[in-house]
């Protein structure tokens, strides 16, 4: 590399310096490090552990206990018990508390993001450590439900109502929390600098964000493999990311 040309960590600094609007979108790539399984690669569960007709919006109506029989068997999976934020959601949480990160969307239901220490946090998919009562609404700590299920007390009910509990992410076949979603938008609309991060992009309603951030912001895409949106970023890295954003944290 010539003397004079930027790494991409140095450039990407550079770009989040000069930003007064910096917001991040994390895919399942962000976490895998952390031992959390990827989903959609040639590798990822959903081509190789898990049918996800298993968990649409359909099969939990229709047969409640079975979805929950398999919903503790995914939930098994992707969280060992040594799950705990890797330094590239360390990297995020700083640079949001040092002023230079505004907000962090995610589609991860892992929250390791808040465990990091990130405040502002958009889960585009929910969060997997809570359920909610289908009848009266109450929220609880996802534990709750996979204790029942593992004593076969199927499906999972509420303690309040004894209604239904569905845990409080978005199934297949669910459409995006209005709320969650609109503040992406406003967010992928407001950035000057939009990182994409382990993210396939290939998911829509979310994958929507980079090209609507890549109309009037610079969008950088930070992934292993290409995405249909790579010909839309300033700059597109194929790098690890517990290496790459700590590095753009030490050049800021």
């Amino acid at each position: 590399m010539d003397a004079e040309t930027p790494s991409d960590a140095e450039w990407v600094a550079r770009l989040l310096r000069e930003a007064d609007v910096a917001v991040a979108l994390t895919g399942a790539g962000m976490s895998t490090a952390s031992g959390i399984p990827d989903f959609r690669g040639d590798d990822g569960i959903w081509n190789t552990e898990f049918d996800p007709a298993s968990f649409h919006r359909d099969r939990f109506v229709n047969d409640p206990a079975g979805f929950w029989r398999e919903r503790l068997r995914l939930h098994e999976r992707m969280f060992p018990d040594d799950v705990r934020p890797n330094a590239g959601h360390d990297a995020l949480a700083t640079l949001e508390s040092r002023g230079i990160l505004d907000a962090v969307v995610t589609q991860n239901t892992d929250g390791l993001h808040h465990e990091a220490g990130s405040e502002r946090v958009v889960e585009l998919h929910g969060n997997a450590a809570e359920v909610v009562c289908e009848d009266c609404g109450a929220r609880f700590d996802a534990e709750m439900a996979f204790e029942q299920v593992r004593a076969d007390d199927v499906p999972a009910t509420c303690t309040d109502c004894e209604g239904v509990v569905k845990p409080a992410v978005v199934l297949f076949g669910e459409r995006l929390p209005r709320v969650a979603y609109s503040d992406a938008e406003q967010l992928a609309d407001d950035a000057d600098v939009f990182l994409t991060l382990g993210s396939s992009l290939s998911v829509q309603p979310a994958a929507g964000l980079a090209g609507r951030a890549a109309r009037d912001g610079s969008l950088v895409i930070v992934n292993f493999d290409a995405t249909e949106y790579d010909d839309r970023a300033e700059r597109v890295v194929r790098s690890d990311l517990t290496e790459f954003l700590p590095a753009v944290e030490r050049h800021l």
